[in-house]
């Protein structure tokens, strides 16, 4: 991916800060989001606590539902 970029300067022209456009930004944080998402499912493979589908779902009924 081409992350096109502009770099923000101080009084004595070092870089302090990169500015992307929202839609690179929106890539990357998905991207992140995705791969945090992976390890933690592998994290949870690893771990005896796996639910099989039939007690997750009863496991999400039992959850309080969002108002």
């Amino acid at each position: 991916m081409e992350i096109e970029h502009k770099y923000l300067v101080d009084e004595s022209n070092r870089k302090v800060a990169v500015q992307l456009d929202i839609e690179t930004f929106e890539k990357i944080e998905e991207t992140l989001e995705n791969y945090g998402l992976i390890r933690l499912m592998q994290k949870e493979e690893q771990d005896d606590n796996v639910l099989e589908l039939e007690q997750a779902q009863a496991y999400y009924r039992t959850l309080e539902k969002a108002k």
